[in-house]
């Protein structure tokens, strides 16, 4: 054993080993059939009849299977192989979503270890302790600059002049949208123009320089004002109070302006159209003119009978670089200013933090930063750092409808817009009281308004998929997930009911997305989730939720400070005691360090799978012990897994471990390789043959290993039928799909028959069998057959 001096000593044992081996099976044939046994003899077959009844009757009989049982998987030892050899529907369901889950999970882990701001995700430190959430989801009324959008001021000026600072700062280094000119058209006709656009647009100084060049064109002008209190103008009889000056109304989204200009909008000719009427008159006899910006809420009013009197215009957003660039550059830059400033932008990460908040006022502060001699890098930081949008969007918004969108996006990125939607109003209903009759949400609507951060991608041109809803930034999910489970008190219990019954939603996507997510709410504090709900999980009767609790894990644990607690957890879980609840949280423990923390951590993860496993005449943790081993060496972590599987066949004796370990190593080279689905290579530095076996791709590579373990394997019973199974599939079905692996196969049955035993004599009659099938020979086994005869 060239390759590994440990596995020289101590060599298999022949005579311990064929005691207690089995022979292999054989078909009753015809008498005139030529049956491979008469020319060679079956070396287990004298065994099989001399021993036979020596030790009573077989340990494990079959017996009616309890609900437990049904439930929990199989108890004894015939159950589990069983279970193994032929798998079922609800194995391959769950192998699926532990596929699905684990490829989440690693997008994720990348996420959070990429996080180019130093952001602390999961952690209370996120978010400076002088932020209060206090109200939980009860919308407030919105304001502007400390000023009430609705309702009367009490006492003081009901305007405030714009000084020459401020009126340059909007005008001197402005850049137009696109429409401007439409725009100022129909506020030079009609005197009132309700400006919206998305908060952060630009929409105040567009709306300023609408005004400046209106008043310009309609003669000397006495500047631009502030209206205080907006909603004074709809008062009977209100005159401007500064004769030929331009008007500015700021609007908030929000109840304040449902209720103070939805009479005024939604009243029809009878009455919102008069009133406006009389708010036109009166501009005209002053020489004034009247701008309302506003968000959504105000864009939806003023489409009602009463805006007929009033212009409208959706302002489309400008390009932030554009006004990076005429800020910093001002007008008329040579082509070399403008290459060297694009070429900042990309190196200091700019270009891309203006591309996730593309809002003006996000432009402008990194001009000005820029034109300082600043430190740009720290600035894109800063405006990077998602704790920062999560804070303050949280900070603007606090109804059920917004909250219960971004919440669902959050846990289900990447998922259709329909998908996320119908998971919104699941969450919706549940922060509010109950209603007589289903509400009408449009989610989409506001998603420009509200949800500047997330985006509804389209498929590429003549493609055909539903529109995926991703936010801009790849860390805004995970924060806003933190943000509600630490801060929003109150709703703590609804999150988390509503995103457990997520993890039983008929889409598998849906799922294990969800399960991801519970993994995010786990980073914050391993502790409280451990007794609030993943142990639940864990010991849940129900698969879905125990391979949510394996996937949550993986997450909580691929930080470095949550590492340790999540690893003790599961060493606890897998040396349970034998009852129904203890066994499937060991279960649960195999599953989750077959993932991404059985990559990380192998030795960590193969001991977790031994005390999993190591349970005396307990089966039942065989099957999740088995997928374990397997999901490892599908991420490259075979040395590790073949290893653990020599140590604990060591003794080679009837142990129920010694079956065990070599069982599931039979399982590990029968099941082929399937390609992890999303972007993520499973962390392994090779390609493994899709549809074959890693084992049999990797065989050279692990020669000395898998050849002592196929020989423990095919001379032990009851695991010899099983290993003979998986040896004949490589044969015939596997090796012609891997090229060189026939060549492979037949140096690692020369090695296996160079040992002591009956080796030789078993592979032999086997191959012969197989190569003389009458049904269906196989020329693999009759090549390997020369091999071996030529080898003698």
């Amino acid at each position: 054993m060239s390759e590994d001096s440990s596995l020289e000593s101590p060599r298999p044992r022949a005579g311990s080993t064929d005691r207690a081996d089995g022979p292999p099976r054989r078909e009753d044939t015809e008498p005139a059939e030529r049956d491979p046994g008469t020319a060679r003899r079956d070396p287990d077959a004298d065994k099989d009849r001399s021993e036979a009844g020596k030790d009573g009757p077989a340990r494990d009989t079959e017996s009616p299977r309890t609900d437990a049982e049904e439930h929990d998987g199989p108890v004894s030892e015939r159950d589990a192989l069983r279970s193994l050899a032929e798998g079922s529907g609800r194995d391959d369901a769950e192998r699926a979503e532990a596929l699905r889950a684990g490829a989440l999970a690693d997008e994720i882990a990348r996420r959070l270890s990429d996080d180019a701001s130093g952001t602390r995700i999961g952690t209370l430190a996120l978010f400076n302790a002088d932020v209060s959430f206090g109200g939980g989801f009860h919308p407030g009324g919105a304001h502007v600059g400390g000023v009430p959008t609705g309702g009367a001021r009490s006492g003081g000026p009901s305007v405030l002049a714009m000084d020459v600072t401020d009126i340059a700062d909007h005008t001197e280094l402005f850049v137009a949208p696109e429409g401007y000119g439409e725009a100022l058209d129909a506020l030079c006709e009609r005197r009132v123009l309700v400006l919206t656009a998305t908060p952060g647009s630009g929409r105040e100084a567009v709306a300023v320089n609408l005004l400046g060049e209106a008043l310009a064109m309609d003669g000397d002008g006495a500047g631009c004002h502030r209206l205080l209190t907006p909603a004074a103008v709809l008062d009977a009889g209100w005159e401007p109070p500064v004769k030929n000056s331009g008007y500015l109304a700021a609007l908030d989204d929000g109840p304040a302006v449902d209720e103070t200009f939805g009479s005024a909008f939604l009243g029809g000719r009878s009455h919102g159209s008069a009133r406006w009427a009389a708010v036109v008159a009166a501009l005209r006899v002053s020489g004034s003119f009247l701008v309302l910006t506003g968000g959504h809420d105000l864009d939806v009013l003023a489409a009602g009978p009463g805006g007929d009197q009033v212009a409208r215009h959706a302002l489309v957003p400008v390009d932030p670089s554009a006004i990076v660039e005429r800020r910093v550059l001002g007008h008329g830059a040579g082509a070399d200013a403008q290459a060297d400033l694009r070429a900042l932008l990309e190196r200091t990460g700019a270009a891309a933090a203006l591309r996730e908040q593309p809002a003006a006022r996000n432009a402008a502060r990194l001009a000005s930063v820029i034109r300082a001699d600043g430190d740009v890098s720290a600035e894109v930081a800063r405006l990077r750092d998602p704790s920062e949008q999560v804070r303050a969007w949280f900070h603007r918004y606090r109804a059920p409808d917004a909250v219960a969108f971004a919440l669902a996006a959050a846990a289900l990125e990447e998922c259709g817009y329909l998908t996320v939607a119908d998971a919104a109003v699941r969450l919706r209903a549940a922060l509010v009281a109950p209603e007589p009759c289903p509400p009408d949400l449009r989610f989409g609507d506001r998603l420009g308004h509200e949800q500047q951060w997330i985006r509804l991608d389209l498929p590429a041109e003549g493609g055909f998929a539903p529109p995926r809803v991703r936010f801009r930034n790849a860390l805004l999910g995970q924060v806003i997930l933190s943000y509600a489970w630490n801060l929003l008190d109150g709703r703590r219990e609804a999150v988390l009911d509503w995103l457990r019954g997520l993890l039983h939603h008929r889409d598998l996507e849906v799922r294990a997305r969800a399960s991801v997510a519970a993994g995010v709410l786990a980073l914050a504090d391993p502790h409280y989730a451990v007794h609030r709900f993943l142990t639940a999980w864990a010991g849940s009767t129900s698969w879905p939720l125990r391979q949510a609790a394996a996937t949550a894990l993986g997450v909580a644990g691929s930080r470095p400070e949550t590492a340790d607690a999540v690893w003790d957890l599961l060493h606890e879980w897998a040396r349970g005691d034998s009852s129904a609840h203890r066994r499937r949280l060991a279960g649960t423990a195999a599953n989750a360090v077959g993932g991404l923390l059985g990559r990380t951590a192998p030795d960590r993860a193969v001991a977790v799978l031994r005390s999993a496993l190591d349970r005396g005449d307990d089966w039942g943790t065989l099957p999740s012990v088995a997928w374990g081993g397997v999901h490892l060496v599908h991420q490259g972590q075979t040395a590790a897994v073949l290893q653990a599987y020599l140590d604990w066949s060591e003794p080679q004796d009837l142990s129920p471990m010694v079956v065990k370990s070599l069982s599931a190593f039979v399982f590990a080279v029968s099941q082929p390789y399937e390609e992890p689905v999303g972007d993520t290579t499973g962390g392994r530095g090779d390609t493994p043959v899709p549809g074959v076996p890693v084992l049999l791709s990797e065989l050279p590579r692990h020669h000395e290993r898998m050849t002592e373990l196929w020989a423990r394997a095919l001379a032990r019973r009851p695991v010899q039928d099983s290993a003979l199974e998986a040896l004949h599939t490589w044969i015939d079905e596997y090796a012609a799909k891997s090229p060189g692996s026939l060549d492979a196969v037949a140096a690692l049955l020369i090695s296996v028959a160079c040992r002591p035993g009956r080796h030789r004599e078993r592979l032999t009659w086997w191959l012969e069998k197989w190569a003389r099938d009458r049904e269906k020979p196989s020329a693999g086994a009759a090549r390997l057959l020369r091999s071996l005869d030529r080898a003698r």
